[in-house]
């Protein structure tokens, strides 16, 4: 080996004169972040390996000689005696290097019909798919924690609210429910992501293809996606999958910091809806007393970052012409710390959902403060015959004689009642309770209990 191929050592061999320099070198590496691939570098590398065998562009028996070096690197990276290198970049040439070094030359020939750019991006897409996976298993624990919380309080009763304030009563299981169909949506977006991940950009080369007689089908058998990227250019610029994945992710960090909110409402002393088992809770440095939930406040938190994440990239790409250019390496950062942030938080949602114990009484109590039940007195009205606008009218009226008397709706007396109207009858007073203003609610997808326990059972059998 010669002195100048000793100092530049680079996979591009001999375009350039000297090594790079220190600052390039360091700016340029992307090891410490995308050695996470290196599951997915081997497993695209060996697919590849056998096409060019079974294509006879490189023969059989180097073809099993590479594959037993890509072996033994996964072994030695799994028990951590691989030495990664700023030097050579990235987990692409990190591998190949080592390839060299345990086989020699004929390590050169897995780069055959393919560039670092169609391999990265194939390695990409492998591991968001294998993640979205993941973060499904999760969402669904999540799921499962939260439809058992409901049926074991199936008719407890609580406000529901608009604009923080005392709306409608409604069951604080049908409240639950509607975070689950927050994570349901969740969990179809993250399968649409691993479905629209899963073309395979293999075989697109640096960017125009290649003129070897590969086999694209067959690698696409191998790592198991749908079918191969229709388009050379696009597949090694496109990012549109990470992005997906990224806003994905930002939809359910959202529901999650929403749940989030609400347990920290709900726990906080002013309303005391909920108590909050110790082991989810932490103390105070100064405060004996206190019992903070800072674990459904780190979840709020940070969602911050992950939306960060999602418009880091965005930014990245939105000025970017075709095709491939080093700032997409910035990809990968977003992705692997938003999985990471986001596998955390579904945890300790679920984990915050197993130690919530509902306060009963207060939610009993509180589902009635509000005059809560004014929109059943109209809707009462209607039924004898008025239009709603007038029957709206005549129920402010009564709350406003309730709010005089500070009294609740289903503390007035029917001759109270009936100060708004002659042909009120008795039957009203049931109408003014709380527990009877639920119970009607049998519109599909309305809060009755006939209603819950219907829809405990069918999403009970879906995420079994």
């Amino acid at each position: 080996m010669n002195s100048k191929k000793t100092k530049t050592n680079k996979i591009w061999g001999e375009r350039m004169t000297s090594k790079p320099s220190y600052l390039l070198t360091k700016i340029n590496a992307s090891i410490d972040i995308d050695k996470k691939l290196y599951v997915q570098d081997i497993q695209a590398s060996t697919a590849h390996c056998k096409m060019l065998a079974k294509q006879k562009i490189i023969n059989k028996d180097k073809s099993n000689k590479i594959i037993k070096g890509l072996k033994k690197i996964e072994k030695e990276i799994q028990q951590k005696k691989f030495k990664f290198s700023t030097f050579n970049e990235d987990i692409h040439l990190n591998i190949e290097k080592r390839l060299f070094e345990i086989i020699g030359n004929d390590a050169g020939f897995l780069h055959i019909a393919r560039s670092r750019n169609d391999q990265v991006t194939t390695d990409f897409k492998l591991w968001i798919i294998e993640a979205s996976q993941i973060l499904k298993n999760e969402i669904k624990n999540l799921i499962k924690s939260i439809l058992k919380l409901a049926d074991k309080n199936k008719e407890v009763m609580m406000p529901g609210f608009t604009h923080l304030k005392n709306a409608q009563p409604v069951l604080f299981s049908h409240y639950l429910l509607a975070y689950v169909e927050m994570f349901k949506r969740d969990y179809k977006k993250f399968s649409n992501v691993i479905n629209n991940s899963s073309e395979n950009p293999l075989g697109s080369a640096a960017l125009a293809g290649t003129s070897f007689n590969i086999d694209r089908n067959y690698t696409t058998k191998l790592l198991n996606f749908l079918k191969p990227t229709d388009n050379s250019i696009d597949s090694v610029s496109d990012r549109d999958y990470a992005l997906e994945f990224l806003f994905v992710s930002s939809l359910c960090s959202m529901h999650l910091s929403r749940l989030a909110e609400e347990i920290i409402l709900w726990n906080s002393d002013l309303v005391n809806m909920i108590a909050i088992k110790d082991k989810m809770l932490t103390g105070s440095s100064i405060m004996p007393q206190k019992k903070n939930p800072d674990g459904a406040e780190l979840i709020r938190g940070k969602t911050g970052s992950v939306y960060g994440y999602l418009n880091s990239l965005l930014v990245t790409m939105k000025g970017l012409p075709l095709s491939y250019f080093k700032d997409m390496q910035e990809d990968k950062k977003p992705v692997f710390e938003t999985h990471d942030t986001l596998i955390l938080n579904l945890k300790i949602a679920k984990e915050l959902i197993e130690n919530i114990v509902p306060n009963k009484n207060n939610m009993k109590k509180f589902s009635n403060d509000g005059f809560t039940t004014a929109t059943d007195f109209a809707d009462y009205l209607v039924k004898k015959g008025l239009s709603f606008r007038e029957a709206h009218k005549k129920s402010a009226k009564l709350v406003n004689i309730a709010e005089r008397k500070d009294m609740s709706l289903d503390q007035l007396s029917l001759k109270d009642i009936k100060k708004i109207d002659s042909f009120i009858e008795k039957d009203v007073l049931k109408i003014l309770k709380t527990e009877n203003s639920i119970y009607s609610k049998k519109s599909y997808g309305g809060t009755s209990l006939q209603n819950v326990v219907k829809m405990l059972k069918k999403l009970k059998k879906e995420f079994k």
